[in-house]
């Protein structure tokens, strides 16, 4: 596998196949990762210690604006790709169209499946394609306060007299 790759869906489950022929267990997350803060980098290093491959499917921009609002992303989605690519901890970027990732995880059929500790697992989409083929769903510890909305509320509020 090349390093710090960013695949399309076509392209990814063909390297996911070859992957996992290989032995490699395949970590899967997924979300917007619209400003970039440590509890990101927090969740990204603990799925990463669950298998070999960790891929990140990452939010569309309009997936984004219809989960987020008009005004979201703040950083398209070709930027945060290009990101999440750079984190030495993500091996592939997937970006998804779809405003939930059900139907890429029904694709991929990774080992191990990772969200948020702000999701409960029974919650966690497409936790039952990963169940049923005795796959695992760890939800990571959230750490209060650390999310991109609460950023953007502190630029509002501390710098709405800066301009």
């Amino acid at each position: 596998m090349k390093s710090k790759i960013i695949l399309n869906r076509k392209k990814l489950i063909k390297e996911i196949k070859k992957l996992k022929n290989k032995g490699k267990k395949i970590v899967f997350t997924n979300g917007c990762f619209d400003i970039i803060h440590a509890g990101h980098i927090k969740l990204l290093n603990a799925a990463k210690k669950l298998g070999d491959v960790l891929v990140l499917a990452l939010n569309s921009d309009s997936s984004v604006k219809r989960l987020k609002g008009e005004k979201r992303p703040i950083v398209p989605q070709s930027e945060r790709a290009e990101i999440m690519a750079a984190l030495s901890m993500v091996d592939i970027v997937t970006v998804f169209y779809e405003d939930d990732p059900y139907n890429i995880i029904k694709d991929l059929k990774p080992d191990v499946l990772v969200k948020g500790g702000d999701w409960p697992i029974d919650k966690i989409i497409g936790a039952d394609i990963v169940k049923s083929y005795g796959g695992k769903v760890k939800n990571i510890k959230y750490i209060e306060g650390q999310s991109t909305t609460n950023i953007i509320n502190k630029i509002l509020n501390d710098y709405k007299n800066f301009c």
